[in-house]
C-alpha cells in the first residue's frame, strides 16, 4: 500500500455516509444574513447614540449666551462672561479664564443641581 492510499482510504471513512449535501449559495446568503444583522445591531448599539449625543452637544453650545452657567469638562463650574466664536470667556470666583466651546459639558441653572455623571456616560433617567 502507497500512502496515498492509505490517505485516501482515510479521508473516506471520515466522511459520514448519510450526511445530506451542504447548498453553497445557503452557506453564502446565512453568511451575509448574520453579516448584515451585526452591522444594523452595530449602527443602533453604538453609532446613532453618538450621534444624538453630539448634535444634543452641538445645540448646546450654539446656545450659550452671557449669564449661562456651565459646567466645564475640566469640573470648573463658571459663569459665562462671553461668547466668541471658537471661544468662551468664564468666570469662577476671582477668575476669568477663556476655554473652547467644547470644553462645555452642561448648562445648568443652579450649580448644586449639576450633573457628576461624565459627559459621555448617557443619563440613566
Amino acid at each position: 500500500m502507497t500512502l496515498l492510499s492509505i490517505a485516501g482510504l482515510l479521508a473516506a471513512d471520515a466522511l459520514p455516509t448519510g450526511a445530506p449535501e451542504l447548498n453553497p449559495k445557503a452557506q453564502m446568503m446565512q453568511t451575509v444574513g448574520m453579516m448584515v444583522i451585526m452591522l444594523v445591531a452595530f449602527y443602533f448599539i453604538l453609532i446613532r447614540p453618538q450621534n444624538q449625543q453630539r448634535k444634543k452637544q452641538e445645540e448646546m453650545i450654539k446656545a450659550l449666551k452671557k449669564g449661562d452657567k456651565v459646567v466645564t469638562s475640566s469640573g470648573i463650574l463658571a459663569t459665562v462672561v462671553s461668547v466668541k466664536e471658537r471661544s468662551v470667556s468664564i468666570r469662577s470666583d476671582e477668575t476669568k479664564l477663556e476655554v473652547l466651546k467644547s470644553a462645555i459639558t452642561q448648562v445648568v441653572q443652579d450649580f448644586d443641581k449639576a450633573d457628576t455623571a461624565p459627559a459621555t456616560a448617557p443619563s440613566r433617567s
